[in-house]
C-alpha cells in the first residue's frame, strides 16, 4: 500500500515504519493525533474510536512484542525527510528507501547530498560517495558518529532485530504521559548482544503500543538520547509513529527529525537491490 501523509502537518524515528496492505482493496482509514490527543489533518482523514484499554495486565515481553509488530517489518519502500537542526543551523535531507528485514538501501535525494547511498547488508554498512565515486565501509568508531551530521548514529541503522531479542526487559510501573495511558518499562542489554544503547527506558501507549519516549543510557547510568514521539497515525486499525524528534543529551541545541512521507508496506523489491553494485 502507498500511504501520502500530509508534510504540512506531519513532520517523524525510529527508522521506524507504518503502514498497510490496500493494493486492490478499498483505502485504508487514517487518523492522526499528536501527542497531548489533538486531532490533526492527514491525506484521507477519518478518525476512528481507540481500542477499548486491556483489561489484563501483559508482561514486559509481551508489552515490547505488540510495539515490535506494529513497527516490524517484512518488506517496504518509504520516502522520508531529517530535519537536522545544530547550533542555531537547520539542514533538510530527503531520502528513499529499500528495506528487508536484514538489509536496507537508502539513498538521498536532496541536491546538496543527491546521489549518496547507504547499503546496509546484515551487520554492514557501506556508504557511496557521488563526487569522489568513493566506496566505504563504516565499521569500528565511524559507526557512532551521526549519520550525515544528524543525531540517528550508524549503529542505529545496523540494529533491526525485534528489541526483545536484544534487551531483557521489566514492567516498572503504569502511568499517564503527555494525556496518555503509558507502559514505563527498562531494557538492560542481553549479554553476548551488541546493541548501541546498553540500557533502555521506555513509555508505550498502554492502548494503542506505540512508543510514546525512550530515554537511552550508557552502562555506567548516564543519558546519551532522548527520542519522543510528537504524532501518531492509525492505520488499518493501528497506530504508528509519523512524527518523532531524537536529541543527543551529549551536545548542546541538536536534534533530529524524522518525517515519513511515503510508505509501500510490504513492497516487492527490485531485483540485486541490496548488492554493492547497485550503490554505484
Amino acid at each position: 500500500m502507498k500511504i501520502f501523509l500530509n508534510s504540512d502537518k506531519i513532520l517523524k524515528a525510529a527508522i521506524v515504519i507504518m503502514l498497510s496492505l490496500v493494493f486492490f482493496f478499498p483505502a485504508a482509514q487514517i487518523s492522526a493525533e499528536n501527542i497531548n490527543g489533538e486531532e490533526t489533518e492527514l491525506a484521507n482523514v477519518n478518525i476512528d474510536e481507540d481500542n477499548a484499554q486491556n483489561e489484563v495486565e501483559l508482561s514486559a515481553d509481551e508489552i515490547i512484542n505488540k510495539r515490535d509488530d506494529n513497527e516490524y517489518i517484512i518488506t517496504a519502500y518509504l520516502e522520508a525527510q531529517m530535519i537536522i537542526k545544530s547550533g542555531g543551523r537547520e539542514q533538510i535531507k530527503e531520502m528513499r528507501v529499500w528495506q528487508d528485514q536484514t538489509n536496507a538501501l537508502a539513498e538521498f535525494t536532496n541536491p546538496r547530498d543527491r546521489g549518496t547511498k547507504f547499503l546496509k547488508r546484515g551487520d554492514d554498512l557501506w556508504m557511496f560517495f557521488p563526487e569522489a565515486e568513493d566506496l566505504v565501509k563504516i565499521s569500528g568508531h565511524m559507526l557512532e558518529q551521526g549519520m550525515m551530521g544528524s543525531d540517528f548514529s550508524y549503529q542505529d541503522m545496523l540494529e533491526s532485530d525485534k528489541l526483545t531479542d536484544l534487551y531483557d526487559f521489566e514492567l516498572l510501573a503504569v502511568e499517564d504521559y503527555q494525556g496518555r495511558p503509558a507502559y514505563k518499562l527498562e531494557g538492560v542489554k542481553v549479554p553476548g548482544k551488541e546493541v548501541s544503547y546498553y540500557r533502555r527506558v521506555v513509555w508505550i501507549d498502554k492502548e494503542r503500543f506505540v512508543g510514546l519516549k525512550e530515554e537511552l543510557y550508557t552502562e555506567s547510568g548516564r543519558l546519551l538520547k532522548e527520542l519522543t514521539l510528537i504524532e501518531m497515525a492509525e492505520i488499518d486499525d493501528r497506530w504508528y509513529p509519523v512524527h518523532s524528534i531524537m536529541e543527543n543529551k551529549l551536545r548542546q541545541n541538536t536534534s533530529t527529525e524524522f518525517i515519513l512521507k511515503e510508505i509501500v508496506f510490504d513492497a516487492e523489491l527490485p531485483e540485486g537491490i541490496f548488492t554493492l553494485q547497485r550503490l554505484r
